[in-house]
């Protein structure tokens, strides 16, 4: 008996070491296959972070062949986090506009008159993120600019397949446009905001509601870091800082293939381009132009990809990535010329810096006063960690404080 119970514990031992080293030699993959530039901010702390959330995955997927939990679920429970406590300077309330789930953030401290209101719509790729995920952003937010902040949790993709995800932000901010006094909030200054995937949605919402009869045109949109086409993965800042985390360049059209049909098959094909016919790219070249990008963001590394022509199949797949409906740098002018004031944040060090200059360029190009605030020593996501503790970045405070200033002129 008592060699049976050394042997269980042997076997238990080498289990534990096995599972442990499975999961530090895929941390050490994966982090061995990053670059980090050196001009970045805080690139330790980036790596801590990035370590933890490549372990988390791998932690999730062996769980997920254990018949445990879905990789999917552990990873968003551990994204989340815990929320904090009571804020003695907000009044925080959980609500549904229509049948969308809410967050409130209101202003204790009395006003003269009405406040601006802001309509935040997180990122996540459209897999991950809630309410909790962006809660001290939304409160810093609410805080710091004394403006009412309404947060929407839309549905998320793979359960929920595009456009659940615009269907949701845009019924929640029809709902609150339409109920201002309800929250104490200036119809005339109703701004619509959010980060990477949630920047897209605001673009979107921001192009919904410029031409909707019965609606108060909004005052301005934020984007943050946002993702605005689907057509071209192969732009300078995709290409120069394919491999910065904490986010790679497969990963965006993976979260868009995934958010569109749940279907990443062809997803190489889509890196490469050949999901775009010649028609497509001669009709939106105009707007997708590098000349369109600075030369200066240009030099790091940076070579021109070769003509690909496309594969017919692929794009039958995938070809609501081009429509505008999905793309808002591809909408038409009368759209761009309706729209507000805009603010777009970008960072040198993430895949999505030149989406954010392209679409810049269109909203100059057609009339839209642009205040741009570009993050040097940036990456994507540093805006959520402007308060993460001894993992905090400096640059996230900085440029979410340009953010706070924007809105205080509003």
């Amino acid at each position: 008996m008592e060699f049976l119970f050394t042997l269980l514990v042997l076997v238990l031992a080498v289990f534990v070491a096995s599972f442990i080293l499975l999961v530090l030699g895929t941390i050490q993959f994966e982090i061995s296959n990053t670059e980090i530039p050196p001009g970045m901010d805080q690139p330790i702390k980036l790596r801590i972070i990035h370590g933890f959330l490549v372990g988390s995955a791998v932690l999730g997927k062996i769980l997920e062949r254990m018949g445990l939990c879905s990789q999917l679920n552990f990873v968003r429970c551990i994204r989340y986090g815990k929320k904090p406590g009571m804020d003695p300077k907000l009044f925080v309330k959980d609500l549904n506009f229509e049948t969308v789930p809410v967050r409130v953030y209101q202003p204790r401290a009395s006003s003269s008159g009405q406040r601006r209101g802001i309509v935040f719509f997180h990122g996540g790729g459209w897999v991950f993120g809630d309410l909790d995920s962006h809660e001290k952003l939304c409160r810093y937010i609410a805080r710091e600019s004394e403006s009412v902040v309404a947060s929407v949790e839309y549905r998320l993709a793979p359960e929920h397949k595009y456009p659940a995800q615009f269907d949701d932000c845009l019924t929640a901010a029809i709902h609150f446009m339409r109920n201002t006094e309800d929250y104490g909030v200036d119809p005339t200054r109703i701004i619509i905001a959010g980060d990477s995937a949630g920047g897209h949605l605001a673009a979107l919402v921001s192009q919904a509601v410029v031409s909707r009869p019965g609606l108060p045109k909004p005052r301005a949109q934020v984007l943050i870091y946002p993702f605005v086409q689907g057509l071209d993965f192969n732009l300078p800042s995709y290409l120069q800082n394919c491999k910065v985390p904490l986010l790679f360049r497969e990963r965006v059209p993976f979260f868009a293939l995934l958010c569109l049909n749940g279907d990443v098959s062809v997803l190489e094909d889509v890196l490469e381009g050949t999901h775009i016919p010649t028609d497509i790219k001669l009709k939106y070249k105009k707007w997708l132009s590098l000349d369109n990008i600075p030369e200066e963001f240009k030099v790091r590394g940076y070579k021109p990809q070769l003509f690909i022509e496309c594969k017919k199949e692929v794009y039958e797949q995938v070809k609501e990535i081009c429509e505008p409906t999905f793309s808002p740098l591809l909408a038409e002018d009368a759209i761009f010329c309706q729209l507000p004031e805009s603010f777009i944040l970008t960072c040198e060090y993430d895949v999505l810096r030149d989406d954010g200059l392209l679409y810049k360029k269109r909203l100059e190009d057609s009339g839209v006063q642009v205040t741009w605030y570009h993050v040097e020593d940036g990456f994507h996501g540093v805006i959520s960690m402007f308060d993460n503790g001894i993992l905090s970045f400096p640059a996230g405070k900085k440029a979410l404080d340009k953010i706070i200033n924007f809105l205080r002129g509003l």
